[in-house]
């Protein structure tokens, strides 16, 4: 036995959950008819599952694109859909709810049925995902009532939105073999849990009946919902756009790369939320582990422009595997652009009545996400595709594990590089140990004689250096067909037709151990050549590029074309930057592109498949199609992108409007952005305009 105490895992397997059985499974779900869960983790018809869950807004996402950008998401390993259904998209005008084109819920959940994608719908009424008022319509505060609050006329309008939503889902419950397998209450909620409980009956006096309900696990609640009503949901984040400070590296979010012993983020959300402590509520760690903002990017906040590596994005999923997440669910998966508003811009901005924290774009919402503002691949897609193909084919053995820390007296501290960070999961028969030796802005350095002790087993035989910036998880005792794999220094990520795919961790020699014997310094030969084989089994070893793209169809090779752009005027003058009212710089407001930089930029005949790119620098760029205004980009180092497919037939032209970088603005630039003002006090260029197509 690996590990000798299970007395943890037995009183674990005690807290069982509420069971649901319906009439659902169409199949390819990853759930079946039968939804349970306990202390670990869901269980559909006595089988763990551990699904990995990618955030798209539906309503940020034209409706051409649900089909293709679903199946991108389940090539991508994504099994269970999230989305927010925003109460001022659908109700902006009160009275009016606009169900048509891309705010159409129903047509999106048939699109979800289609693919075999379970969804959790988030209801609100108070969603935040940096929309105006965090989804509430303005015209509720003109009620003179309390809003996220039990008095009857905040809940009456509630229980009208609710009926609303029903209706769209009606038909489409899990219990009816729809996608729907659960909603989520209100969020970010630190108030009395009454409140939560008291969404959760009109939502089901009203004729919701789902296999089970969620909230988000932070902040801690002012008191407590009874346990087993509604599942606590975590995350992390590498970075924040609502952090206060405009320096590299604030705040605690070096917490997501430490594995440690408890679920709640205690950086997210600081703006509003305040200083937050690393405990939950009463009874909640009596919950499965599940997430439901593990950070897929991060936005840009006018005053703080975030750039994410899939690094940062790989890294912390791996690290919340490692504390024993039992579903991982990023935010955002499929980034977007926020609909036209019929009264108002409908993003977060410090001049709303509400929720008024931060400047955000305009339009754009796409959160250096896997998938992008109009659904195009970005490498982090590909980096933590692997994770998704490993929980794939051996969740069910992950979720009966939970994670043990060997290091758990080490204080987490910011850039700590004292020890190498690992944990491991085990459930006293097999193990996977997990490692972490990259933290955002730390530079850990390589770590040498490295060999990993799990209840009294000791590997590998030859001890490793785990490089700078490694992550990584290895085997213990994994079985394949007839034999053991007593322990690899590869990871695995699929088992399939009864071989397994491991891939090689770049900078560490491979070495497989079976049956006792040691095989060493094995090299990556794909999937066409095995490393090891039996009768019925193979190993096959791949590289980190075969592996991100195992499974997955060859695609066409991207071509781009140059794009002839040409500058109209120069800048009239520098903006005076304003300070708001949650004391961090504004954004620029219309008016101010009167004197910004002009450039047209041609366009082909052909839009179809067409991705503008535009390489630039500045402060605030803006694209105009015919007069109107399409899209924004607030400067961080990345590229702006458009997809061209969304224009009319009749736009020949492009207007671009850049506001120039000033020197000393107060917002925080990042490295990536490679900003040089030499002698300038503002910098504004444009170096490049290309269309892509595959």
């Amino acid at each position: 036995m690996i590990y000798k105490h299970l007395f943890a895992l037995a009183a674990a397997l005690m807290l069982v959950g509420n069971s649901y059985a319906g009439n659902g499974n169409p199949e390819g779900y990853i759930f079946g008819q039968s939804i349970t869960w306990d202390s670990l983790s869901l269980i559909t018809d006595g089988r763990r599952v551990t699904p990995v869950m990618g955030e798209v807004h539906y309503s940020r996402v034209a409706e051409r694109y649900w089909d293709r950008d679903l199946q991108r998401m389940k090539e991508g390993g994504v099994t269970l859909v999230a989305t927010y259904c925003f109460w001022n998209h659908i109700e902006e005008v009160e009275g009016q709810f606009d169900w048509s084109g891309q705010r159409n819920l129903r047509k999106f959940l048939e699109a979800c049925k289609k693919h075999d994608l379970p969804v959790i719908l988030r209801i609100g009424p108070f969603c935040h995902g940096e929309a105006r008022n965090g989804g509430i319509p303005d015209w509720m505060f003109d009620k003179g009532c309390k809003m996220r609050n039990e008095n009857p006329v905040f809940m009456g309008y509630v229980k009208r939105l609710y009926q609303e939503i029903f209706k769209q889902v009606e038909g489409l419950q899990w219990k009816d073999g729809g996608p729907l397998v659960a909603v989520q209450f209100d969020n970010e909620y630190r108030g009395r849990g009454s409140y939560l409980m008291a969404l959760k009956k009109i939502a089901e006096e009203i004729g919701f009946d789902l296999p089970f309900y969620t909230r988000t696990g932070w902040p801690k609640l002012a008191s407590p919902v009874p346990f087993g009503e509604i599942l606590p949901l975590y995350g992390d984040y590498s970075d924040g756009f609502w952090d206060r400070e405009i320096t590299e590296g604030c705040g605690k979010y070096f917490e997501a790369f430490h594995f440690k012993p408890y679920r709640v983020p205690t950086a997210t959300a600081t703006e509003q939320l305040g200083k937050q402590e690393a405990n939950a509520g009463k009874g909640d760690e009596d919950y499965p582990f599940f997430t439901c903002e593990q950070g897929g990017g991060m936005a840009t906040s006018y005053h703080r422009r975030i750039f994410i590596e899939p690094i940062d994005v790989y890294a912390s999923a791996i690290v919340k595997l490692g504390c024993g997440s039992n579903l991982l669910g990023y935010y955002m998966y499929r980034g977007g652009t926020n609909p036209e508003g019929k009264l108002t811009t409908l993003n977060e901005n410090q001049r709303t009545k509400a929720t008024n924290y931060n400047d955000m774009p305009v339009k754009t919402y796409d959160f250096q996400a896997p998938l992008g503002e109009f659904g195009q691949r970005n490498p982090s897609y590909y980096a933590i595709r692997p994770i998704h193909l490993f929980l794939k084919d051996f969740g069910e053995a992950l979720a009966a594990m939970p994670a043990y820390y060997p290091q758990k007296d080490k204080p987490v501290k910011k850039g700590d590089d004292s020890f190498l960070r690992w944990t491991y999961r085990t459930d006293g028969k097999s193990a996977f140990v997990f490692v972490n030796n990259y933290e955002r802005f730390a530079n850990l350095t390589a770590k040498s004689g490295v060999t990993f002790n799990v209840g009294g087993q000791q590997f590998p035989a030859s001890p490793i250096t785990v490089p700078a910036g490694a992550s990584f998880y290895f085997p213990l005792k994994l079985q394949l067909g007839d034999v053991c794999i007593d322990y690899a220094t590869a990871q695995p990520v699929a088992m399939r037709g009864g071989n397994l795919y491991l891939m090689a961790v770049d900078g560490i020699p491979v070495e497989l151990c079976i049956a006792g014997k040691v095989m060493k310094n094995l090299k990556p030969k794909g999937s066409k050549k095995a490393i090891y084989k039996t009768r019925n089994n193979k190993i096959f070893l791949l590289s980190k590029g075969d592996a991100e793209r195992l499974f997955l169809d060859k695609e066409e090779p991207s071509t781009a074309t140059d794009a002839k752009f040409t500058k109209v005027t120069d800048c009239k003058g520098l903006r005076q930057i304003t300070i708001g009212v949650q004391k961090v710089a504004e954004e620029p407001q219309d008016s101010d592109f009167n004197d910004a930089a002009v450039y047209t930029i041609e366009l082909p005949t052909d839009k179809q498949g067409a991705l503008l790119d535009i390489a630039y620098r500045g402060d605030v760029a803006r694209l105009y199609a015919n007069g109107k205004f399409i899209d924004d980009n607030f400067y961080n180092g990345r590229h702006f992108q458009y997809d061209l497919s969304l224009l009319p037939d009749d736009c020949k032209k492009l207007t671009l409007k850049i506001l120039p970088l000033q020197r000393n603005a107060p917002i925080y630039i990042p490295r990536q952005a490679k900003i040089d003002f030499g002698s300038k006090q503002a910098v504004e260029s444009v170096e490049a305009v290309k269309i892509w197509r595959r």
